[in-house]
């Protein structure tokens, strides 16, 4: 999997992801189950709306956690995501 600048990802079909206070995290959920995520995971997941760009969802991270160089991670995680179907990639 290519992911570009301008790959857009969106959460997969079936799919919904929301903040369980019980868990203390963020969860995907699905209608088999539910995905536990780490804090990372619903960042990501968070700003994966269908109308933002790799470049901008790894710019929005880096200014949130003070952080650089968080591309490759984001596209690691995007390429687990997309094979799980948790997203779609256009």
């Amino acid at each position: 999997m290519t992911v570009i600048d301008t790959t857009v990802p969106r959460l997969g079909h079936g799919f919904r992801l929301q903040w369980e206070e019980a868990q203390g995290c963020h969860v995907l959920l699905y209608p088999e189950g539910m995905v536990k995520l780490n804090q990372s995971a619903g960042e990501i997941l968070g700003r994966c709306d269908g109308q933002r760009g790799v470049a901008e969802i790894v710019s929005q991270l880096e200014v949130a956690f003070s952080a650089q160089g968080l591309r490759p991670e984001v596209e690691k995680f995007l390429a687990i995501a997309a094979t799980n179907r948790w997203v779609t990639l256009a």
